[in-house]
């Protein structure tokens, strides 16, 4: 570490200490040429993997995309920016500690739906409904029934609470 004061490379460590959660480690530092004492901060710079698409192209993550998929399927739910951020924070955690470079899209869109079925059920449906390209109305029949099971809840309760959300929308 080149000293801030007097450019002189030799510099050494006189403290460390765990900071932020455990997540950076602060140095005190002392110039072994001018005498001068500095403090630094250290972090573990996590990439985020890139997107390789349906057909081949890569692309850098994009968190803003990603918050924006999940909004629309949240768009007038009742669930909080907080449990959004939360969701988010658990996907981009869980796509970094693969140490993978890249990302499937389609991994990516299983993990948002993940999320999504922990947060709300019809923003689930919605957003599986474009995910998995839905044809008919019993392609949503099936999802619903798959949501509904081992939860305690029938699928008629996750079709009337999507029901009830689309009233005078017109579509899902």
């Amino acid at each position: 570490m080149h000293c801030p004061f007097c450019g002189e490379a030799d510099t050494k460590v006189i403290d460390s200490r765990l900071v932020a959660e455990g997540d950076q480690v602060r140095r005190r530092r002392e110039c072994l040429s001018c005498r001068e004492r500095f403090t630094t901060f250290e972090t573990a710079e996590l990439v985020m993997p890139r997107v390789v698409k349906q057909d081949g192209v890569r692309q850098p993550f994009d968190e803003d995309k990603l918050r924006a998929g999940i909004m629309k399927a949240l768009e007038k739910r009742p669930v909080s920016i907080e449990e959004i951020d939360a969701a988010l924070n658990r996907i981009k955690y869980r796509l970094r500690s693969t140490g993978e470079r890249e990302v499937q899209s389609m991994k990516l869109g299983e993990e948002v739906m993940t999320e999504l079925r922990q947060l709300d059920k019809v923003a689930y449906v919605r957003f599986a409904s474009v995910y998995r390209s839905f044809q008919d109305i019993n392609e949503f029949k099936e999802e619903i029934e798959r949501l509904s099971h081992g939860n305690g809840e029938t699928a008629a309760d996750v079709a009337r609470a999507l029901a009830g959300d689309e009233a005078g929308k017109g579509k899902v």
